[in-house]
């Protein structure tokens, strides 16, 4: 059951407002969603989308502050004052070559609308209302820069919907990062005089047959994929300096720590054996698992089963990738659940880019929004609500 504050129904009410807020302001919504559809942006280079959000939070007098973290494309947008505090999660980078196959240009226009929404419904003494623009969720880790700039320090709960093929109350998001590592040798003439070389291209070699019989004994969802960046530069020289960059992923931050370990004595073990010298430096930001919270999924769940979409916990075993809202979800109560604007295939793919502009997109946009702006108000105003999902968060999140 939707929880209520003291006061019976006031919170029905006011999500029947929300909701009609929303509707009112949808056909401003969608053509956010495709304006950022249709000029698509990657990783850091946002500025265009962050202009366009920011400008219509601005206009509705918000507080805004661009450049949150030091990042050019990142903001803050805040209305209402002190705690409770909620953020709403604005995604906006595309991917190169795909655009917003991942469809992130529905994050961000949902994360506004429900902002906008609770601005208006809401009286500043509830608390404060925060859309907060995440840059660079694909690879650049904005949420990871964020977390660590104190943007989330006094916020009780992170809020965002992710789209997807799957109606998924949570989300099954990994721990992950990437490593390079790189192998010196001596370089030398392969006829002329092949025994004074140490081919650093076959120590790299090596290590991916090592992490190869590595990987049949990692726990589920854990793997390390690897290319090859450098491998020398002529083949009548034996190469002195081989690269390699490996992703890793693992069901939780602790067993991901536990894989970056056993990378680092694979590639010692191996320069060990060949005569070369390993280097092994983390190349990213890490992406932490998520962590669910329990209540407000439930609270969200609820709300957008009232708009005729039914969610369901995530099939067991399955997992969808990593984001950096794992971090997000480390430090408060966070919610990502998948709502499906298409029932087969995946994202990253052009399909789902098609599918982000679709009918069916708007539709969930709007059903989406409404239900994140009803998560939110229950949020800040129901005390035992809020108390519940962090005494779960400080119990079961790290």
């Amino acid at each position: 059951m939707t929880r209520t504050p003291s006061g019976g129904d006031v919170n029905a009410d006011i999500h029947e407002r929300l909701r009609s807020e929303v509707a009112k302001g949808a056909d401003l919504l969608w053509e956010t969603a495709l304006e950022l559809h249709a000029h698509p942006e990657p990783a850091f280079s946002e500025h265009r989308a962050a202009a366009l959000l920011t400008d219509a939070l601005e206009r509705a007098g918000f507080e805004v502050e661009r450049g949150t973290a030091g990042i050019p494309t990142a903001f803050t947008a805040q209305s209402g004052h002190s705690r409770p505090a909620v953020a709403l999660l604005l995604e906006y980078d595309a991917l190169p070559g795909l655009g917003h196959a991942c469809g992130h240009n529905l994050i961000a226009a949902a994360g506004l609308g429900a902002a906008l929404a609770l601005d208006t419904v809401l009286d500043a003494s509830a608390g404060r209302v925060m859309a907060v623009g995440t840059p660079a969720e694909e690879g650049g880790g904005g949420k990871v820069l964020e977390v660590e700039a104190g943007v989330f320090d006094d916020v009780d709960a992170a809020l965002m919907f992710h789209p997807g093929v799957y109606d998924w109350a949570r989300a099954p998001l990994t721990a992950q990062v990437q490593y390079r590592v790189a192998f010196h040798g001596r370089a030398a003439h392969p006829t002329g005089n092949p025994t004074e070389g140490v081919d650093a291209l076959l120590a790299l070699v090596e290590l991916f047959n090592v992490l190869t019989a590595l990987g049949r004994r990692l726990p589920a969802a854990s793997h390390i994929q690897g290319i090859v960046t450098d491998g020398g530069k002529a083949t009548n020289i034996v190469p002195e300096y081989a690269e390699g960059l490996f992703g890793l992923r693992a069901a939780t931050t602790e067993e991901l720590e536990d894989l970056t370990g056993r990378l680092r004595a694979a590639a010692e073990g191996v320069a060990h054996a060949t005569g070369t010298r390993a280097e092994v430096e983390r190349a990213t930001l890490r992406y932490e698992h998520f962590r669910d919270s329990g209540p407000l999924s439930e609270t969200f769940a609820e709300h957008l089963s009232g708009a005729g979409i039914g969610l369901t916990p995530p099939a067991p075993g399955v997992y969808l990738g990593s984001s950096d809202i794992g971090n997000v979800s480390a430090r408060v109560p966070a919610i990502h659940p998948f709502v499906a604007i298409m029932d087969d295939g995946s994202d990253h793919t052009p399909d789902f880019a098609a599918a982000a502009a679709s009918p069916r997109a708007r539709d969930v946009l709007v059903a989406v929004t409404g239900a994140l702006a009803c998560t939110a108000a229950d949020l800040l105003l129901d005390a035992d609500l809020r108390e519940e999902a962090w005494r779960l968060h400080r119990q079961t999140g790290r």
